[in-house]
């Protein structure tokens, strides 16, 4: 009788581990060593947020979301990292 052994690559989501706003630019350190940034500006509800309701941002469920308990709002840190928002990206200063 033989045995066949099958070793699965499981490869893990990250997860945040630190998040800090900076002018209304949020930023999120991963378990795997990146930061990854976005503006607020990129979440309805994040756009029309004072500065310092933004900086009242926690994590939450073991680093897979953030949470601003003011604003109501939760959002994933694996839609984060895959780059998905509810708005466009609106580069600011730049005049036509």
């Amino acid at each position: 009788m033989s045995t066949i052994s099958i070793e699965k690559d499981l490869q893990t989501e990250p997860t945040a581990i630190r998040t800090w706003v900076e002018t209304r630019t949020i930023f999120v350190e991963l378990t795997d060593g990146r930061i990854v940034g976005f503006p607020a500006d990129r979440f309805r509800i994040l756009k029309n947020a004072t500065s310092e309701q933004l900086k009242d941002v926690t994590l939450r469920l073991d680093g897979y979301a953030l949470r601003w308990e003011s604003l109501d709002e939760d959002i994933t840190v694996p839609g984060i990292v895959a780059g998905h928002f509810q708005l466009p990206y609106e580069p600011s200063g730049i005049s036509s």
